[in-house]
């Protein structure tokens, strides 16, 4: 078997040469033969073009085949490994089957099974793992239809502007974001409120209690992003659970935000001033 080659400097394009996707069996192939995850970032480019991928074929729903022969996933990348399979998992996968997998990675996995409760499905090569994926019923829906769950009223009341400060607080306390219709409709909110004041902010953001489902990362990560391109002066985040952070700090990894979490409302503040006077130097 080959060793892993070191995946620090892989291409996007080497990445999407490992994603493929089979109409007739509806199936995404994720081919890691011979990758070594051998950090967090590693994990996270992987999996966000995963995402990527899988919305712009504009099914959300897939079976996924993963191909093992010799890959290697490093303690210190499996966290990030568990935590972005399990959520992609949810989210898109109508059921998931691995094969030809090394005995340590089989090791890993079979560990997390016991731990998570999941069916491993793993098997010793491609044609067994194909012929399992044709056993499992399709729950693919004709046309995927994203019911409104909030009204702008919703929104309007979980969004202040400090004129005096510069601070746009956004509470999204207890708030769940279920796919990403929940997140576009709050975001456009954001947005006109932003183009109407016709100025950046702070963003100040209460993150208690507030759930993001695996369906709504994509495109919560994605307008996030163009939000505090268009009109941040700074973002900081404050009482986010521990979920939730741990998912915030992966996705920031390859997003190119900082994550600027803190525990209190009071810290949040501090923090933006902070960069309140490092623009006032600059």
């Amino acid at each position: 078997m080959k060793e892993p080659h070191g995946t620090t400097r892989i291409s996007e394009a080497e990445l999407d040469q490992r994603i493929s996707f089979h109409d007739e069996l509806q199936a995404l192939e994720a081919n890691f033969s011979d990758f070594h995850f051998d950090t967090t970032e590693i994990v996270n480019r992987m999996y966000d073009r995963l995402e990527a991928r899988i919305a712009a074929t504009g099914e959300d729903k897939w079976f996924f085949l993963v191909n093992l022969n010799g890959t290697r996933i490093d303690p210190v990348a499996w966290t990030a490994y568990s935590r972005r399979g399990k959520a992609l998992n949810m989210a898109h996968s109508m059921g998931s089957v691995r094969f030809d997998a090394s005995d340590i990675t089989r090791r890993q996995i079979q560990r997390a099974a016991n731990t998570e409760a999941f069916d491993p499905n793993l098997f010793a090569d491609r044609d067994a793992a194909i012929a399992r994926i044709r056993e499992i019923p399709s729950t693919r829906r004709k046309k995927l239809v994203l019911e409104r769950n909030y009204e702008l009223s919703d929104f309007v009341r979980r969004v202040k502007f400090d004129q005096e400060r510069v601070i746009m607080d956004v509470d999204f306390s207890h708030f769940t974001f279920h796919h990403s219709r929940d997140v576009n409709d709050f975001y456009d909110y954001l947005e006109e409120m932003i183009k109407e004041s016709d100025r950046r902010w702070f963003f100040l953001v209460n993150m208690n209690g507030c759930q993001i489902l695996p369906g709504a990362w994509i495109q919560y990560a994605h307008r996030g992003k163009r939000l505090n391109e268009a009109g941040s002066l700074g973002s900081v985040r404050y009482a986010a659970g521990s979920e939730t952070e741990a998912d915030i700090r992966l996705r920031a990894e390859t997003a190119g935000f900082r994550p600027n979490i803190r525990n209190t409302r009071e810290e949040a503040l501090e923090l933006i001033e902070e960069m309140r006077a490092e623009l006032t130097q600059d």
